[in-house]
């Protein structure tokens, strides 16, 4: 069995062919059950540990699941929030074939999914993008939204403003105008696309900062009890999901306005699936409001892990 650490899942997948894999996995036949949620008391930290563990398997191909572990206080002794690995097995004889470093195809891929998300729903001449918040995945939503829309243009918050600048350090290569802010009203009022990538157990971004043909990237927020947008945000945007089961169970971003009677099930427009499908035409308008949560998709993890065998078996 082959054991890949990050460096080299990070050298096989790039985000043109990734984006590729995501949108065809999302019309394939890969069978995912709800992934399993288990928050671990964690008597030594402001809160819980969680563990994550996420199969997805193909008929007839490969199977595959990730086991990752979230730890929101780890930032403070230099180590990363998300831990863990991918096994990638032969579905026929139930063989490990490659071990993989999760974190890395956990950021590629959720990185992956906004940019899919994004293909459908920010205007075709979005060139500004407003990143909040400074970890592993602020610098890969650059990259992945730069794959799919003309953005010239990078602005980042952050608590730190060392961290928000290594973020622009790691996506120097891109020919890009980049700048930090200290004001999340003012990043949101001038950008195109907003990606917000945090830990956030309260709202970082208000409807009231939004402008028609704005669209609202919520990536972080795993949790049924963290937002990253106020009830204000969901009211006045079209909303998008990666899965109708996921984001309506695990994130607070939706779960919290479903249960408070903001939202509807019916406010939900289309996940993945359907608009990768074509059955939903994502935005229709250039003054819609268009809003994607993403909660995370095990389809989406097999999709990245395949990438990486098949760049190790070329």
């Amino acid at each position: 069995m082959k054991h890949l650490n990050a460096k080299q899942v990070q050298d096989a997948l790039t985000f043109p062919s990734l984006i590729g894999a995501l949108k065809d996995a999302f019309c394939s036949d890969i069978t995912v059950p709800l992934r399993h949620h288990h928050d671990m008391d964690n008597p030594n930290a402001s809160r819980e540990t969680t563990l994550l563990l996420m199969p997805a398997w193909q008929a007839g191909d490969k199977a595959g699941v990730k086991m990752v572990t979230v730890a929101p206080d780890n930032a403070q002794i230099d180590l990363p929030s998300i831990q863990g690995i991918y096994l990638l097995m032969d579905l026929h004889t139930g063989t490990p074939e490659i071990m993989m470093d999760a974190p890395t195809l956990t950021t590629n891929r959720t990185a992956a999914a906004s940019a899919l998300a994004a293909s459908f729903l920010a205007r075709k001449n979005a060139n500004h993008l407003f990143v909040v918040g400074t970890g592993a995945l602020s610098p890969q939503l650059i990259r992945a939204h730069h794959a799919v829309s003309p953005i010239t243009h990078v602005t980042v918050w952050g608590r730190s403003k060392g961290k928000a600048q290594a973020v622009l350090e790691q996506v120097s290569d891109l020919s890009l105008i980049v700048d930090i802010t200290d004001s999340i009203e003012q990043g949101v009022k001038n950008a195109d696309i907003i990606s917000v990538a945090t830990l956030s157990q309260t709202p970082l971004i208000k409807g009231e900062w939004l402008s028609n043909g704005q669209h609202v990237d919520l990536v972080g927020a795993y949790r049924p009890d963290m937002r990253e947008a106020d009830d204000n945000v969901v009211k006045r945007c079209d909303i998008f999901v990666d899965s109708r089961p996921g984001a309506t169970k695990e994130t607070g971003d939706i779960k919290i306005p479903l249960d408070n009677g903001v939202i509807t099930l019916d406010d939900l427009n289309a996940d993945l699936f359907e608009l990768s499908q074509g059955q939903h035409p994502g935005r229709t308008n250039n003054d819609q409001i268009t809003l994607f949560k993403s909660v995370g998709h095990a389809l989406e993890d097999l999709a990245a892990a395949k990438l990486v065998a098949n760049f190790y078996d070329q």
